[in-house]
């Protein structure tokens, strides 16, 4: 991705994508066809932590922003990394209607910094046959990291 490339899609409330942009189309490597209408997952690398899927639908369902380094899987099976920004879309009526994701290209050190405990988060969780405790054992992880670091999420996703 070039510095300043926008990767826009937006959802309904179940994940289902209801737009992409030429950006997304192009990066995913699918169709706007095959992309419509589809769970977002369908570009969910599996080098991601389901912890911080979770972590994102516990912040989104609150109805704040999420930010966050997110590896996603091409259709050829190749991938590319992205600086997220997802947000509720709300009606007239003030009620969530989807999400609305921005994505742009990844600062390179801060990337390094979050593939490494994006490995370390993967290990943990691959060592629970139960998801539930193997998210909150990777959960428990990055928090560790985060008191160490003696930041808070959004204050380590650009702190170096």
């Amino acid at each position: 991705m070039s510095e300043n490339e926008i990767i826009i899609s937006k959802t309904d409330t179940r994940g289902k994508i209801t737009y992409g942009n030429r950006a997304f189309i192009h990066y995913s490597g699918f169709a706007e066809s095959e992309l419509l209408g589809q769970p977002h997952n369908i570009i969910r690398h599996p080098d991601m932590p389901k912890a911080i899927f979770r972590l994102m639908w516990h912040t989104l369902q609150a109805e704040q922003e999420f930010f966050g380094y997110v590896k996603n899987l091409r259709k050829d099976g190749g991938y590319y990394w992205t600086y997220a920004n997802i947000t509720p879309s709300y009606s007239e009526n003030n009620n969530v209607i989807g999400y609305f994701s921005v994505r742009r290209k990844p600062h390179a050190r801060r990337l390094e910094l979050f593939s490494g405990l994006y490995r370390e988060m993967i290990k943990v969780e691959n060592q629970y046959n139960n998801s539930q405790e193997a998210m909150d054992r990777s959960i428990q992880l990055l928090n560790e990291v985060l008191q160490y670091r003696d930041k808070n999420y959004d204050e380590f996703l650009v702190a170096i």
